[in-house]
């Protein structure tokens, strides 16, 4: 009788990611070199946002704004996104990924930061930044 691990439909399915192929898939840069698909260590900025109810459209007007100014204005700034709570709607985390550790610090020295900051900050109940590195990334 055949087990899972005869079968070549089983094999073929496990085999990409026992052969590790998903972590050694490269995409090419705009300058044409191969890159890993993540940067392991990529800086990585978040915050835990409780927003005071009826507040939820402005902090995402005003969030938008702000890391859209972000994009625009401060070097290394890579991308930016706000995850809302399905469960709670005043909950949201967002995250922002950045080229280097540098370029965080630099975008917190200027004062447009601590402004747009200040403004979605009004907005809420509870505000908790964090800074990370990446650990893993699939899929991007």
């Amino acid at each position: 009788m055949p087990t899972a691990g005869d079968s070549p439909t089983f094999r073929q399915r496990r085999g990409p990611f026992a052969g590790g192929l998903a972590r050694s898939m490269l995409k090419a840069s705009a300058d044409g070199e191969e890159m890993g698909m993540a940067k392991d260590g990529q800086p990585y900025t978040s915050g835990n946002w409780i927003v005071k109810e009826g507040s939820e459209k402005e902090f995402i007007a005003r969030w938008t704004d702000f890391t859209e100014w972000a994009l625009a204005n401060a070097p290394g700034a890579e991308s930016f996104i706000l995850i809302r709570d399905v469960a709670d709607p005043r909950r949201f985390v967002s995250f922002g990924a950045w080229q280097d550790a540098e370029s965080v610090k630099a975008w917190r020295e200027r004062p447009e930061f601590q402004q747009g900051l200040a403004a979605c900050r009004a907005l809420c109940e509870d505000f908790r930044p964090s800074d990370s590195t990446l650990a893993a990334a699939v899929g991007v």
